[in-house]
């Protein structure tokens, strides 16, 4: 079985360089470009749009947009519009969220239901049917799209690390996506969650594509790459405080000097403070959430989570020469390839 690639990227750069790195990605054959939609950096379907005019085969994805900043009824019309100008090819990914919610004041709970409701509603919108609706958190009243969507069935992915947005996810959507599932006991967690899902809404999980969305740095000094990642270790860890759940999930525990320094952590874009903490993170965490090291060993990594179920491969890049590109190419050129001959 193929395992897909994806490239994620952040909107951290001017839309036409993005386009570039896309033009760039599918001449090296990944198989779909994922862009973030962060606050406050540029916005995502305006770059997608861009990419989706400077290259013909590759998908274009948000990866992920969520139901809270846009009303969903805004994603349908918005993810439709992309697929008219890619003549097929967009991707909506949804998940909770969580950048720019404080600044714009939202209110991100239920996020589970949040996430069902805005999948129903997108799906009803894009085949053109009139909708209202008023969920626990999508209220819609009489509305519909004043277009006709080129294509009703435009693949929605939902993004979740808790049980509850894997069992949505399993239960609505065409994929599934998790972060940082590297070690085995996340890469079961997810695989059982998700089909758990699937089976409660009466629907066969091998039909939920797996994605594995990963912090990747293939470089020949395996301590280099795995320095790399830890300020991203430290940014995941502030983020799930106090339980960090995914950590717990592989069955680590942080050093309780570790844990005090991450819990004190202030809500904060600068990335100094994590830079600050970094050099505390142990590698077995390092090496639960991300693939870093030569190319041999990220290797062994993409076989062994392909033969665990993922189906793809969504590889957020880093370098360390601090050019993605470095790790864009060398993941294409280096390790694909191996992967796909390892699993043939």
């Amino acid at each position: 079985r193929r395992v897909r690639t994806g490239l994620l990227l952040l909107p951290s750069r001017p839309a036409r360089e993005l386009s570039s790195l896309a033009q760039r990605a599918e001449a090296l054959g990944y198989d779909d470009l994922w862009l973030a939609d962060e606050r406050f950096f540029r916005d995502v379907y305006a770059c997608l749009a861009t990419c989706a005019l400077a290259t013909s085969r590759i998908r274009l994805a948000t990866g992920v947009t969520d139901p809270y900043s846009r009303h969903p009824a805004l994603t349908a019309m918005a993810i439709a519009t992309l697929d008219e100008l890619s003549v097929g090819r967009a991707v909506l990914g949804l998940g909770a969220g969580v950048s720019g919610f404080r600044e714009l004041g939202i209110d991100a709970s239920r996020s589970a239901v949040a996430i069902r409701e805005a999948v129903e509603l997108i799906r009803r919108l894009l085949a053109g049917e009139t909708v209202t609706v008023k969920g626990e958190v999508v209220a819609f009243h009489e509305g519909r799209l004043d277009f006709a969507p080129p294509r009703p069935a435009v693949p929605i992915y939902v993004a979740s690390q808790r049980a509850a947005g894997c069992r949505v996810a399993g239960g609505v959507a065409d994929g599934a996506i998790m972060q940082g599932c590297v070690a085995e006991p996340l890469v079961r967690f997810f695989r059982e969650t998700v089909a758990e899902g699937a089976r409660r809404a009466g629907r066969d999980p091998v039909g939920v594509e797996l994605v594995a969305r990963l912090n990747v740095c293939v470089a020949d000094d395996r301590r280099a790459a795995r320095d790399v990642m830890r300020p991203t270790i430290v940014r995941s860890l502030s983020a799930q405080r106090p339980d960090f759940f995914t950590f717990r999930t592989a069955g680590l525990s942080l050093p309780s000097g570790l844990r005090d320094k991450i819990l004190a952590l202030p809500y904060t874009h600068d990335p100094a403070p994590l830079k600050a903490v970094a050099p505390e993170v142990p590698d077995e965490l390092v090496d639960a959430v991300t693939l870093a090291g030569p190319p041999a060993d990220v290797v062994d990594g993409v076989v062994r989570l392909a033969r665990a179920g993922i189906g793809q491969l969504m590889v957020f890049p880093l370098a360390v020469d601090g050019r993605i590109e470095t790790t864009i190419e060398r993941f294409a050129r280096e390790v694909v390839p191996r992967g796909r001959e390892a699993l043939a």
